[in-house]
């Protein structure tokens, strides 16, 4: 069996994250979510977002799935961090 790894840091392949897509992860947060992959160094963000695809998940049916889209608006945007 060819494992390519996808994540170095948690050794999550391609094969994990593609299987996490067709579960309904649409997007590399939710992929984080699900196996914690993208989550250390990020080195495979970019990566993840490739074999998501572009417009994985449209945000009419991450709302429908009850998953938070990404709003336009940015007085919306939640800062995670403390900085302003």
């Amino acid at each position: 069996m060819n494992r390519v790894y996808v994540c170095n840091c948690f050794g999550v392949t391609e094969d994990q994250v593609k299987k996490h897509a067709d579960d309904g992860a649409c997007t590399p947060r939710q992929i984080a979510s699900a196996c914690k992959a993208g989550t250390d160094c990020g080195s495979c963000v970019r990566r993840i977002q490739a074999l998501l695809g572009r417009g994985a998940c449209s945000r009419r049916d991450l709302v429908e799935q009850g998953r938070p889209a990404l709003t336009a608006d940015p007085s919306a945007v939640v800062r995670l961090s403390g900085a302003a």
